[in-house]
């Protein structure tokens, strides 16, 4: 049977940090606020939105929502951004995505200002991951798949990562961010063709398909550190990991739950960002 890489745990170090970094920003008399921009009525973006705010509300971070109709116009929503740009009480931007299809999201990505860009949507962000600078805001789900990593000692340096994603925000950070650590990295995704023979060679396999229970046994090895950063739901209407969890638990070396997993430390990673926000602006 695997070791079980809960992501509970990671969640409970970060949180821990956070609080005492929302105590000394009160002795300056400074609250981090995270303006959340949500257009339309999504039950995804609605869960998302009251598990954030639960959260904030357990940390000292202060939350505001800015719903609007999803018909807005990019002029509209840009014009909402740059007040929150402009307002000093604001330490963080998060614009809920996918976006409608008449939003231009490249004008969206540029308008939100890098220094309360945290969940790293602007190009100036990304770029700091590509060139492995530190000092701008990560993409939230990759950065919560490295802490899992560090939190549970996994060594990078030198081994061999698949990462099946290629998406800007899951697979093309995140293969920086382990490049930055020194691993050799293959990205994969949905035209690779004989992808079993992939992934059951590599030393840590990071998936992200968004199909439920897709990867099964034949696409691990007894050594292989399977991190699932999916989340769908199942025929059953379960919520499920692109990981078979049954089938492939029992015969790997280290794998992460769906639920309980990488999921559960995304929005502590979002909000330790927040909090850094507040202290740079």
């Amino acid at each position: 049977m695997a070791d079980v890489l809960k992501g509970n745990a990671v969640a409970k170090a970060i949180k821990e940090n956070i609080i005492k970094d929302v105590e000394e920003l009160a002795k300056e008399n400074k609250v981090p606020t995270l303006a959340i921009v949500r257009l339309g009525n999504n039950p995804g973006d609605i869960s998302y939105e009251k598990s954030i705010i639960k959260n904030c509300d357990n940390l000292g971070i202060k939350s505001k929502v800015y719903e609007r109709n999803v018909d807005i116009s990019t002029e509209e929503l840009v014009g909402l951004i740059e007040e929150l740009n402009n307002d000093s009480s604001i330490s963080g931007i998060l614009v809920f995505r996918p976006l409608p299809k008449h939003i231009d999201e490249e004008i969206i990505r540029n308008a939100v200002s890098p220094k309360k860009d945290v969940d790293c949507m602007h190009p100036w962000n990304l770029e700091k991951i590509f060139e492995g600078d530190i000092s701008g805001f990560a993409p939230a789900t990759p950065m919560a798949a490295m802490e899992i990593l560090k939190y549970y000692g996994i060594p990078l340096e030198g081994k061999n990562v698949v990462v099946v994603n290629r998406s800007m925000v899951v697979g093309k950070p995140l293969t920086m961010m382990l490049l930055n650590e020194n691993a050799t990295v293959t990205i994969c995704h949905s035209r690779t063709k004989d992808l079993p023979n992939i992934t059951n060679k590599a030393d840590v396999v990071v998936v992200a398909l968004g199909k439920a229970k897709f990867f099964d046994e034949k696409y691990f090895n007894e050594n292989s550190v399977v991190i699932d950063v999916g989340v769908s739901e199942d025929e059953n209407g379960k919520i499920s990991g692109d990981v078979d969890y049954e089938k492939v638990e029992p015969i790997v070396s280290k794998i992460t739950p769906v639920p309980g997993g990488v999921g559960s430390v995304t929005t502590s990673i979002l909000l330790r960002q927040v909090v850094h926000a507040c202290k740079i602006n």
